[in-house]
């Protein structure tokens, strides 16, 4: 019989969970837990420099790796900083565990030295919350925890743990691992067969049809069933900012992102067709701009694991709950035993119309010898790396100009905060990327407002030699921001220049690092492969970018899929 604390065995159910690197930031409330971190021979931990940088960098952790991210900080503060990177994970359906400490039993509910409801902040914006009552509850929440985390739609689960649960004094016996079943959680795997085969059917009779891929083919590991169909069936692909990486944005058939910023081919031949195949979307407002004038010919099938999803925003004419993959699987079985084929004599005409909204070539842009576009930046990138890398990014312009120009062809290949908009996610999210896949190329593309908000991550990178690539489009600017108050506020700036942003060059030898400053364009190349060439450093390229590009197309405010503003010079 083997006896432990509530702290060792917080410790071997992580191990026997399979985790192998925390992210983390130590307070009172969980040094017992941190003392007994120290015995473990398979959990590294990531010694963060701020609470909600951990959680982020858990988060893209699980982004990349597929499994389920795992954060340990304090109470009170250091429960509440991870806030935001719990809504981040909520947004965009990521599995996440965050372990956060807590006062003592008997002072809950009494403000004591840094107590917060945490279970009652964090409820809005998680799957579920634990509050562990006794040392026994810790393996036993955390095993759900991590089930809940992983299955269904995935996302983010708090596990609230008393400092008298987790006394090294106190001694209980180990509980076995077992299967995991909760009476009230049953996620839906396979999709109604009659719904599958009304499906097929409808999408083979489809003279227009566009399939739609969001993060939901990612997340279920759908995306070799996604490229099967499309390439069956002759199917234009569009994907959401999530969606990116599930269908080869090289392919042929890929017409590029569709919503607020997405190309002038995909949001027309959303607005034009007579069917959506949505696999694992959610139909946000980003996509869908006006609901009352979405795609007002087509039908709607809706495949999705979380039936409460399904019909919430876009009702659908064909709704499908289930496993992406699962489903996927069914429509196969579907199509060979109903033996269906494509409208070949319609999807050729079809196809036609697209190549002319394709010839728009929407994406063209202005070079300046004298300034850099941020848009030649994303593709010195892409060009530098073959398209290889992970790219994490943050939330505004350089977000944007990174979805429409650096072609992602593979899955966990994209990180960024599609559901939140969260500034600051980028860094600490590359960060836990690189720390999953550390033989794998990992870049930041940032702006020098998002880069701020968790800069501090420069010296955990130097501490556990995280070697990722960090290229700041510095525009001076909110370049969002500003966008929209050129467009729709008159051209009155406010509050959005940022003037007095410190020398990044000199701030990343502060911290131990290397850094490249880009001028002009003709340094671009060099200085992105010389960024490249240092595999073991850390190294910031601070590119100087127009401060007046804007992020084009875009939606106009309120109209349908198809009501666009385009570049200039288009």
């Amino acid at each position: 019989m083997e006896l432990m604390s509530g702290a060792q065995m917080l410790v071997r159910t992580l191990e026997d969970l399979g985790v192998d690197r925390l992210f983390g930031y130590p307070g009172g409330a969980v040094l017992d837990i941190y003392d007994a971190l120290l015995a473990s021979k398979k959990i590294k931990h990531i010694l963060a420099r701020h609470e909600q940088g951990a959680a982020h960098m858990a988060d893209g952790y699980a982004r990349v790796s597929g499994k389920v991210g795992c954060a340990l900080v304090t109470s009170g503060p250091g429960a509440t900083n991870t806030v935001t990177a719990i809504a981040t994970a909520y947004m965009d359906s990521i599995p996440m565990v965050v372990i956060t400490g807590q006062v003592i039993s008997p002072l809950i509910g009494s403000d004591a030295f840094q107590e917060v409801d945490t279970v009652g902040i964090t409820r809005p914006i998680v799957k579920h919350s634990f509050l562990c009552q006794n040392a026994l509850d810790i393996p036993k929440y955390l095993r759900e925890a991590f089930y809940l985390a992983s299955t269904g739609r995935p996302g983010p689960v708090v596990v609230d743990v008393p400092k008298d649960c987790v006394r090294p004094t106190d001694k209980f016996e180990y509980p076995p691992m077992g299967e995991i079943k909760m009476r009230t959680y049953n996620p839906t795997k396979l999709g109604h067969r009659g719904q599958v085969k009304r499906a097929a059917k409808m999408l083979a009779e489809a003279r227009r049809p566009v399939m739609m891929v969001g993060g939901g083919v990612i997340l279920g590991n759908a995306s070799s069933r996604v490229r099967d169909l499309a390439h069956r069936f002759n199917l234009p692909v569009t994907a959401t900012l999530m969606g990116l990486g599930a269908f080869p944005s090289t392919d042929r058939q890929f017409l590029g992102m569709l919503g607020m910023h997405g190309t002038f081919e995909a949001n027309e031949a959303m607005d034009k067709c007579d069917l959506v195949l949505a696999i694992g979307v959610r139909f946000d407002d980003r996509v869908t701009n006006d609901v009352s004038k979405f795609c007002p010919a087509a039908k709607i099938i809706h495949i999705d694991v979380d039936p409460t999803s399904i019909s919430k925003t876009i009702t659908a004419d064909i709704p499908i709950v289930g496993e992406a993959d699962s489903v996927l699987g069914q429509f196969n079985e579907a199509i060979s035993e109903l033996q269906l084929s494509c409208n070949t004599e319609d999807l050729e005409k079809w196809w036609s119309q697209i190549n002319v909204w394709r010839q728009k070539k929407c994406l063209a842009y202005k070079k300046d010898k004298n300034l850099c576009q941020p848009q030649e930046v994303i593709e010195a990138v892409y060009k530098a790396t073959g398209g290889k890398a992970i790219i994490a990014t943050d939330v505004g312009q350089h977000q944007m100009f990174t979805a429409l120009y650096y072609p992602f062809d593979n899955p966990r290949q994209f990180l960024t905060s599609g559901g939140l908009g969260t500034m600051g996610y980028g860094f600490p999210a590359a960060v836990g990327a690189k720390v999953a896949k550390p033989d794998e190329e990992v870049c930041l593309i940032t702006g020098d407002g998002s880069f701020q908000m968790n800069i501090q991550e420069l010296s955990t990178c130097f501490e556990f030699n995280i070697p990722v690539k960090i290229f700041i489009l510095d525009n001076h600017t909110l370049g969002m921001v500003r966008q929209w108050q050129k467009l729709f506020y008159g051209g009155r700036i406010s509050s959005t220049n940022l003037n007095y942003n410190p020398d990044f060059v000199a701030l990343a030898k502060a911290y131990g690092h290397e850094a490249i400053l880009v001028e002009k364009p003709s340094e671009l190349d060099d200085a992105v492969k010389k960024a490249l060439s240092m595999k073991d450093k850390l190294v910031i390229v601070d590119v100087l970018c127009n401060t007046d590009a804007k992020v084009m197309p875009m939606q106009q405010p309120k109209g349908g899929m198809a009501d666009m503003f385009l570049a200039e010079e288009n």
